[in-house]
């Protein structure tokens, strides 16, 4: 199945399964804005206990805090927001469709990517078990003039970034002969850049109102809490501050479905050490960060490392960790050394001092940071991208989700066999006892089939059947999603059996 039509079919089941809505769907919707249904929600929650309590709980130097959306508008001036937090916008003039430059051009270079990989694919298919990738890369000739027009057009806009040369970004996507995807023409206005932040007032009246920002990121809440927290947590460097919260952004290209929208929820630890060490301890958070996605068990070379080309002004080191969606490798997480800039800045701008006074040197100074920072939205897709699989089975398809039984929105169905003979109650009986330690669902339509169908693709882990033996020794039959096997085991086993599946020391463990 094409990538393309694979990204449909999930987004259709987002839908269908309630994971995922449109916003405001009955009014035709508003644009880039998605509502999290009753199984995403779920999904949503449990990737964030994951989250979090890899980061508190497994660190006794890692504390959390939530710190408000609203916040005083010197903030984003002295984190530069205000005047730096732009992105590069370009216009087609026949179809009136608004597009990022960079964007545009990361896809180019990205359809060249393509271009070698199907040659590679095409030449394993072709060899066998003797195909030896690495040379065939080297060697190869359409390979390599593909990858020289890749790497001509990394560098040259790699430079324009580093540049800020807008000029340049518009004559690459000319040059390119990029075409706008709705009119498929080239007429481009020149390339300008768009400040990201929306703005309100708060005050009762209009003249003394005062102009503030929705948050763009949830770090500057984290920084200006720093002293707060290290005070009245006696803290001591090196410690982090953990954050889940939402952020906005007045995305113009806004697409992919929940990959990059307007409103957005963040997941983001700032972890404070001496300076000089902050190289250390970027590596050690990439390590660290990496080992988190892998746990989950979606395929090692699925993730990769980008480092960034250009730097942010804050930044003397970043790195995206990046995952293989069906639209090609994305960012899902950004690591970045912010050196003392945020709190030096908030030094400067509030006239307070904020700095960490350091008893075995004697002195005070500005810690400097190591952030992670990671979407939930683009997390849950990313799940969700690589759970769903379609299976051909003897006489049909199942669609199923193979999410980590540790984070599906569902633990446990329990099916009564037929709606008589007290197998009902039973089953309403089982689900009362395990309904306080896992999420439950009872379900008595259509043929156990069919309901076992329905559970693969909300991706419940385990069913429990209910039937005639039931009332003679007191077991049930288990199924496992993943493989569709079933065995007999007793009530009072189910508790044991499901609760080692989805605890989060399995995951833990990994880390």
């Amino acid at each position: 199945m094409a990538q393309e039509d694979l990204f449909k079919k999930l987004v259709a089941h987002c839908k269908e399964y309630g994971y995922v809505f449109q916003s405001s769907e009955i009014y035709d919707g508003l644009g880039a804005v998605y509502d999290y249904g009753q199984n995403g929600v779920e999904l949503k929650n449990n990737i964030k206990k994951y989250w979090w309590d890899s980061m508190v709980l497994l660190h006794e130097n890692v504390v959390g805090i939530d710190s408000a959306i609203f916040m005083h508008p010197t903030i984003w001036k002295a984190s530069g927001h205000v005047d730096a937090f732009n992105d590069p916008l370009i216009d087609n003039k026949d179809s009136k469709k608004r597009y990022r430059a960079d964007v545009l051009i990361e896809e180019q270079l990205a359809k060249i990517e393509d271009k070698i990989n199907k040659e590679v694919e095409k030449a394993a298919k072709r060899f066998g078990d003797a195909f030896d990738e690495k040379q065939f890369r080297e060697t190869n000739a359409r390979v390599l003039e593909n990858q020289q027009k890749w790497d001509a057009l990394h560098n040259r806009f790699a430079k324009a970034l580093n540049d800020g040369n807008l000029d340049e970004l518009r004559q690459i996507i000319v040059d390119e002969e990029i075409v706008c995807p709705i009119s498929g023409t080239r007429n481009w206005t020149e390339v300008r850049q768009f400040n990201l932040m929306f703005s309100t007032e708060m005050g009762s009246t209009a003249d003394g109102a005062l102009k503030v920002y929705l948050r763009p990121e949830t770090a500057q809440g984290i920084f200006v809490n720093y002293l707060n927290v290290q005070k009245t947590g006696r803290m001591k460097l090196p410690f982090g501050i953990a954050q889940i919260g939402k952020a906005f952004r007045n995305e113009i290209v806004a697409r992919q479905f929940i990959f990059r929208m307007r409103e957005f929820e963040q997941m983001e630890m700032q972890f404070f050490v001496k300076p000089g060490t902050e190289l250390d301890w970027f590596e050690k958070w990439k390590t660290t960060r990496m080992n988190w996605h892998k746990a989950l068990g979606f395929g090692d070379e699925n993730y990769r490392f980008h480092v960034h080309e250009k730097l942010a002004h804050y930044a003397n080191a970043a790195v995206d960790v990046e995952y293989k969606f069906p639209f090609g490798f994305k960012e899902v997480e950004g690591i970045h050394s912010r050196t003392d800039f945020d709190l030096s800045q908030h030094e400067k701008y509030s006239g307070k001092k904020i700095r960490y006074f350091d008893p075995e040197l004697n002195e005070s100074y500005v810690p400097f940071v190591v952030e992670t920072s990671i979407g939930v939205d683009r997390m849950f897709l990313q799940v969700l991208s690589a759970a769903y699989c379609e299976e051909q089975l003897e006489n049909d398809t199942r669609v199923v989700l193979k999410i980590p039984p540790v984070l599906a929105p569902v633990k446990l169905a329990v099916l009564p066999l037929v709606k008589k003979d007290g197998l009902p109650e039973i089953a309403r009986r089982i689900i009362d006892d395990l309904k306080f330690e896992f999420n439950c669902q009872y379900d008595e339509k259509d043929s156990i089939g069919k309901r076992y169908r329905r559970q693969d693709a909300i991706g419940t882990p385990f069913c429990v059947t209910v039937d005639n033996q039931t009332l003679e020794d007191n077991s049930v039959t288990i199924r496992y999603r993943d493989s569709m096997e079933q065995e007999r085991v007793a009530i009072s086993q189910l508790s044991s059996i499901i609760g080692q599946q989805v605890s989060y020391k399995n995951l833990f463990a990994k880390i």
